[in-house]
């Protein structure tokens, strides 16, 4: 029997590069569809039909019918969250209870992880990372000390574990003299999402996941966030609590890495970063604001406006570089039909030294090297083929290609599932 295939799909900047989308596209050609890392602060953002979805923990490919969906051990899951969730998609009709896996190794978020992590923000002052506040950073935190509290743990003895948990994170909280909370309402919705989540089949997804593959179905696995939020590998401090890039795939879904083929990795035609972190080629001035306006650069799940820049391409090779990127999908190539002008970063000045590659730490001393393209100036939404692009849009891609050494193999040109087009 033909091993089946294994391919990732990842954001390659700091999220939001709309991955949703992508994953809902490419669906068809996989059996399954599985998320690999992340909590619900990831907003895949899908629009079909006229309809408009926000998902947060429920893998992106749950819209195309007869695909198994896989939520996997590396991610985080809040009971009461993902309640809501799939309950919205349920009154849609979408059929998630015979279509949706959840890994029992998936670690919980509890009340009490979001209680934490503001306390925490609070405790840094200025400092501050700028979290969604939805618990994620506590929940991996005791994942890595070992006293979390995982899916696989509400059909045992659930009740005593629980108070255990929380009797833990009150007594840190009142050593951080963080004692104004209450969880009451909260907590009983959480409780509610626990008895919701039973109804679904809960698995050993590595065992499910190998299964299928021996058995030659093929798997798309999705990532949340983007690269440069690695924790490892992206602008530490200002990072997520996961290991966002393709290693992810491996650790996060009980993966051998030799499964893995193509890497596709996505990017917006230009940048843009939600929070507090460092971003080099950020725009202040009205460029900036006409991006956001154009694009609707506002968070899907919290509402946050998006700081947006020139794409960067020092962060983009680095990305590319660490995820072993094979092909290269483009979003919202639209935003910048108006532009006059585009600017590419091509190289970094740290401390007035010239380098194209990612440095250490990209906090201060950074001044990003421009290369100026011409824009297109040309409405590109309407168009179904590559052969319609404007010349300069062909100048902009190949010079893209070029510098990243990697195909830019699908562009985006609007939100609709429709204006997606697959180069030859």
């Amino acid at each position: 029997m033909t091993q089946g295939k294994v391919d990732v799909l990842l954001g390659l900047q700091w999220g939001d590069e709309g991955k949703g989308k992508v994953v809902d596209v490419l669906t068809p050609k996989y059996d399954v569809i599985a998320r690999f890392q992340g909590g619900p602060n990831a907003g895949h953002t899908l629009e079909f039909n006229g309809e408009k979805y926000v998902l947060r923990s429920i893998p992106s490919g749950i819209f195309q019918g007869g695909k198994v969906n896989i939520i996997g051990n590396g991610v985080v899951l809040a009971p009461d969250l993902f309640m809501d969730e799939a309950k919205d998609l349920e009154k849609s009709g979408h059929d998630l209870k015979s279509r949706l896996y959840i890994s029992k190794k998936a670690h919980l978020i509890m009340p009490t992880h979001r209680v934490l992590d503001a306390a925490i923000e609070a405790s840094k002052g200025k400092n501050k990372v700028g979290t969604t506040g939805k618990g994620i950073g506590p929940t991996y935190s005791d994942k890595i000390a070992r006293t979390g509290l995982r899916v696989g743990d509400i059909l045992e003895n659930f009740e005593e574990k629980y108070a255990a948990h929380k009797a833990r994170h009150e007594e840190t909280l009142r050593a951080m003299n963080y004692t104004d909370y209450d969880i009451t309402e909260v907590e009983k919705k959480w409780l509610e999402g626990i008895e919701y989540i039973k109804q679904f089949t809960l698995v050993d997804s590595e065992h499910v996941i190998n299964k299928m593959l021996k058995s030659g179905k093929s798997m798309l696995c999705e990532g949340a966030q983007g690269t440069m939020l690695d924790v490892d590998f992206g602008s530490y401090p200002f990072v997520t609590s996961s290991n966002t890039i393709c290693a992810g795939a491996c650790t996060g879904l009980g993966l051998g890495p030799n499964k893995i083929g193509e890497v596709y990795g996505i990017m917006k035609a230009y940048c843009t970063r939600v929070g507090a972190g460092p971003f080099p080629t950020e725009l202040f001035d009205e460029t900036g604001q006409k991006m956001r306006d154009i694009g609707h650069e506002y968070g899907a799940v919290t509402g946050r406006e998006r700081r947006c820049g020139w794409i960067d391409l020092v962060a983009l090779r680095y990305s590319i570089m660490v995820n072993g990127v094979t092909k290269l999908i483009m979003m919202k190539s639209d935003v910048l039909d108006t532009f006059p002008t585009i600017k590419a970063c091509v190289a970094y000045k740290v401390n007035g030294v010239e380098t194209p590659d990612f440095p250490y730490s990209i906090e201060k001393g950074i001044e990003p090297v421009y290369k100026e393209l011409k824009g297109w100036q040309t409405d590109m939404t309407k168009y179904t083929s590559e052969d319609q692009f404007p010349q300069e849009f062909k100048d902009y891609i190949k010079f893209l290609e070029e510098q990243l050494e990697t195909p830019i193999t699908i562009i985006s040109i609007g939100p609709d599932r429709e204006q997606t087009i697959e180069r030859k």
